[in-house]
């Protein structure tokens, strides 16, 4: 048996989303939780990872359930010196629990498995061309996400309602005008989006992907 490593954009561990796995995964798997955050305060966060105008930012949960907006390419080179100390920890199987996209991760020898290059074409092959609605944290990031849903078979339109701000009446809100915009099928592109945001964008009368539940389930079947 190997050891799964998880690699969240925030703090670790992340109470929302490690349940998720937990239920799909092997009870004795090894297991290593790990947060590019990790240790820093919010004064700390904001000085070294504050996010940029006009560039690509992510959002993310610290453990004292807050959440903070940060600059996603100082996100992705802070992220490459964790993905190195969990395969120094053994980790063979290491998960990023976040569906950002990000160009230059590599791990030496461990599976590295990264939703933003799963999602994209796992989805394209389960709605069949259905047009594809999207809820991201942000409204800056349906610009900046873009790009990686090219495997689709037609362009996804989005909406932004975060699952940090404990507004479940705005996640059915962006389900609800992407409904009426076209969409037949919904997708929850963070990991941050949870059990109760799937019932609240459900409230629209369409399919709802959960992005960290669909994940968890692929990766059972390798670790």
């Amino acid at each position: 048996m190997g050891k799964l490593g998880t690699l969240t954009i925030g703090q670790a561990p992340r109470a929302d989303i490690t349940p998720i796995l937990d239920v799909v995964l092997t009870a004795g798997l090894p297991r290593v939780h790990a947060g590019i955050l990790d240790g820093l305060s919010r004064g700390e966060i904001e000085e070294d990872f504050a996010a940029v105008p006009g560039k690509p930012v992510l959002i993310t949960k610290l453990l004292d359930g807050s959440s903070v907006i940060i600059d996603r390419a100082r996100t992705e080179a802070a992220a490459q010196r964790k993905l190195d100390a969990l395969e120094a920890e053994g980790c063979t199987t290491i998960l990023m629990l976040c569906t950002g996209h990000f160009e230059t991760l590599r791990t030496r020898q461990a599976r590295f498995l990264e939703p933003d290059r799963i999602l994209p074409p796992t989805v394209a092959a389960l709605i069949s061309g259905a047009q594809l609605g999207i809820i991201v944290p942000l409204a800056e990031q349906i610009a900046s996400e873009a790009g990686k849903w090219a495997p689709l078979a037609s362009t996804p339109i989005c909406a932004a309602a975060s699952p940090y701000q404990g507004d479940l009446g705005a996640v059915t809100a962006a389900a609800e005008g992407l409904r009426s915009r076209g969409a037949d099928v919904l997708l929850m592109d963070c990991m941050g989006f949870v059990e109760s945001h799937r019932r609240a964008a459900a409230a629209a009368g369409l399919p709802v992907i959960l992005s960290n539940s669909l994940i968890a389930k692929l990766v059972s079947e390798l670790v």
